[in-house]
């Protein structure tokens, strides 16, 4: 069972839910692991202090080399290359790859009909898996800086810490773009976490298209609840979305998020939220 929390924009309190529910789940169910899927900028640990590490796994990715001497300047790499990642310039005998551009495809090495072009390998990133003081399992993927390869990297973390059984909480990168498709890909059921603002009702709209044309299933999370207005409201009922929950907005609960103490004195009412929202993932929970 995969289910992925995702959201419009940043700052929504994406990962503050994601890490919640790894923490209560984890204590209702067996096998639950949180993999932090936002490679940019993993910070689901930052709220497990002492997290032990078990596996870190370098990751690599195929890119092409041109050998100059074998180049006879064809052009047809370039032609084939949908990223705009080759320049060759005849008259300089000059070949080079971007491999900021570069996105792996190996389109260039079926292009070649002179072997000028062979493989070689770039450092994409680390795949870590970590054991919390508490017993939690949480996985994160961490892309090499300066690289642009956020959705090899994700799919390499899922295909190597998705658990066959159990849960799996998928935390997706912020926004609606490949990164974030490349994550609930293959998730049964998806949350988004929204906030009652006008930037927030604007960018859920954009999440809920994006999860419509997707066909997955899903439903909603009001962080903050209390602030703002009530327009996300009237939308998620005009358009028969489901509202998992409102988690209140308090400014010692927010204190303690931005120390990495969430899970110290719990208030009541987060604690009641949380486990009113699990209540309703049940039917999706099931075959977990």
């Amino acid at each position: 069972m995969q289910i992925a929390i995702a959201s419009g924009k940043g700052g929504t309190g994406k990962t503050t839910v994601s890490v919640n529910l790894l923490h209560f789940l984890t204590k209702k169910y067996n096998k639950v692991k949180l993999i932090d899927c936002d490679v940019e900028e993993p910070n689901s640990l930052l709220f497990f202090p002492g997290a032990i590490l078990k596996t870190d796994t370098p990751v690599f990715t195929e890119v092409p080399e041109i050998d100059g001497e074998k180049c006879t300047f064809c052009k047809k790499c370039v032609e084939w290359c949908e990223f705009n990642a080759i320049s060759i310039v005849k008259k300089l005998h000059f070949t080079e790859v971007n491999y900021d551009l570069c996105h792996s495809c190996g389109a260039c090495f079926e292009a070649c009909e002179f072997n000028a072009i062979k493989s070689v390998q770039r450092p994409l990133g680390n795949l870590s898996e970590y054991t919390t003081p508490q017993g939690e399992s949480v996985a994160e993927g961490r892309l090499e800086i300066g690289s642009a390869m956020q959705t090899a990297l994700i799919k390499q973390l899922k295909k190597q810490q998705i658990q066959e059984t159990g849960i799996t909480l998928l935390d997706a990168p912020p926004g609606t773009s490949c990164p974030v498709v490349e994550t609930v890909a293959t998730a049964d059921y998806v949350i988004l976490v929204t906030e009652p603002t006008p930037f927030g009702l604007h960018d859920l709209k954009l999440t809920v298209e994006l999860l419509d044309d997707l066909k997955k299933p899903f439903g909603v999370i009001v962080n903050k609840a209390g602030l703002g207005n009530n327009k996300v409201f009237s939308y998620l009922k005009k358009n028969n979305i489901s509202l998992l929950g409102e988690i209140p907005f308090s400014k010692n609960y927010a204190k303690r998020y931005s120390t990495g103490k969430l899970f110290e004195s719990i208030p009541i009412e987060v604690e009641t939220t949380y486990n009113s929202i699990i209540d309703q993932l049940k039917p999706v929970l099931q075959s977990a």
